[in-house]
């Protein structure tokens, strides 16, 4: 018995020795690294991360994953190193290294992406598995060690930038103040958190100078007196939209609702249910979007990278207006004024209105996506399918953002002139994005 399970061991070597290695099949398929993505994607939404802390979760990971396809391929990609804000240096390659670069880009994307969550740890398990595929796969031994050197070496100088964005300062300053004056934000039912993230247009930009290089002008000025005021006129173009919606924009609001934590309660029972925040949601859309344009693997690196910067600068931009103008939710001012009973099709999150953060980040995206990817990419959206909600199919990136807009609208979480002037200074910050950076030569 002894002789024959040794038999069956010494075969199995044998044939597996004997296999031609398809490591490059494997490792090369752009496919995997969109599936990568979803793993962070996972782990993000697992954990609670508010939107605009999830941005910067992606955004380093995707950096760290470009910046190594950027040095396996240098003719075609450029580093993106004194090109972002404070970003000067990154591991290069030794000449003599043995690398399979697609191999170490998805393991530099998961070292930065687990340092930048929690719990410590979170994708081990994930690029264990990789490193097994490698194994069964018939990667050289030595590319194997040269890829996971070059990409722990990649992803260190990553978080050594990232440590001087001046997020570690912003998780103990002090929270935003309650005051219950005319036009400002108070929390909202049915949680009534505390204000997220009130320091987030402190957070050092990528592209943009800072925060405020784009300033965006007042919202129309509080006034629920006056009937012929432009305020007056939002609220009840919010309220009316809200009392008459029509089973499509019921869809539109709830495709694009990526509450990552919506509160529910019944009866004297609460619980959360979780989703892809918005961020999350447009790096599902890259994946589907590569596939569809049939990117390459660099190309989809790259269009990961190129989204997730102008996520980060969207979601500061944004943040900084919401709290320099602090303006009150819909929902706050019509319960007070006009319907106590009154509620939004969405659940308001816990920020203030002015300026919309999903109308800012996705058309920032969608710039970025487009200029990578190509305009009048035609694709199906099936992201929010593992959340029950079905699909819908777009003829652009751009025209997909112009739905998120209204999809705010319909919520009833924002004024339509909010989303409005969002959807136009996103659009801003993408083009600085796509202006501004050099990636594909």
């Amino acid at each position: 018995m002894r002789r024959l399970l040794l038999f069956v061991v010494v075969l199995t070597l044998l044939v597996t020795s004997c296999k031609k290695p398809d490591y490059e099949k494997i490792f090369h398929d752009p496919t995997l690294y969109s599936r990568t993505v979803h793993e962070l994607n996972a782990v993000v939404m697992g954990n609670n991360f508010s939107p605009p802390v999830a941005s910067r979760n992606y955004a380093y990971a995707s950096i760290a994953g470009y910046e190594v396809i950027a040095a396996g391929d240098p003719k075609k990609y450029k580093s993106l190193t004194g090109q972002l804000n404070g970003f000067e240096k990154v591991a290069k390659p030794l000449p003599d290294e043995k690398i399979d670069y697609p191999y170490a880009a998805l393991l530099a994307f998961c070292k930065v992406g687990q340092a930048v969550t929690f719990p410590e740890g979170s994708l081990k398990y994930y690029t264990d598995s990789l490193h097994q595929l490698a194994v069964t796969h018939g990667m050289p031994e030595d590319m194997i060690d040269g890829s996971e050197k070059y990409a722990k070496e990649v992803a260190a100088s990553i978080m050594e930038w990232s440590k001087k964005d001046h997020y570690i300062q912003t998780r103990s300053a002090s929270k935003f103040a309650i005051k219950d004056s005319a036009g400002r934000w108070v929390p909202t039912p049915p949680g009534y958190f505390e204000a997220i993230e009130p320091h987030w247009g402190e957070i050092r930009t990528l592209v943009m100078h800072d925060a405020n290089e784009y300033l965006v002008p007042p919202p129309p000025a509080f006034n629920i007196t006056d009937k012929n005021s432009q305020y007056y006129k939002e609220v009840m173009l919010s309220k009316a939209i809200g009392d008459s919606l029509t089973a499509e924009q019921i869809h539109i609001a709830d495709f694009w609702d990526d509450n990552p934590q919506k509160m529910n309660v019944s009866g004297h029972v609460m619980f959360i249910t979780k989703k892809f925040s918005p961020p999350g949601h447009w790096m599902g859309v890259v994946g589907i979007g590569a596939q569809k344009a049939h990117a390459d693997f660099n190309t989809t690196v790259c269009a990961y990278a190129k989204t997730a910067i102008a996520l980060f600068d969207g979601f500061i931009e944004s943040w900084a207006a919401k709290y320099k103008y602090k303006t009150v939710r819909p929902e706050t001012i019509i319960d007070k004024y006009f319907d106590p009973n009154w509620r939004p099709h969405l659940q308001t999150p816990p920020f203030p209105e002015y300026t919309c953060g999903h109308c800012t980040i996705s058309a920032a995206a969608a710039e970025a996506l487009t200029s990578v990817l190509g305009d009048h990419i035609a694709y199906t959206d099936t992201t929010e399918l593992e959340f029950g909600i079905k699909n819908r199919s777009f003829p652009s990136f751009k025209d997909a953002a112009n739905e998120t807009m209204i999809s705010r609208f319909y919520g009833g979480i924002h004024f339509r002139n909010s989303c409005v002037v969002s959807r136009g200074f996103g659009q801003v910050v993408g083009d600085s994005v796509v202006k501004k950076l050099v990636m594909k030569q």
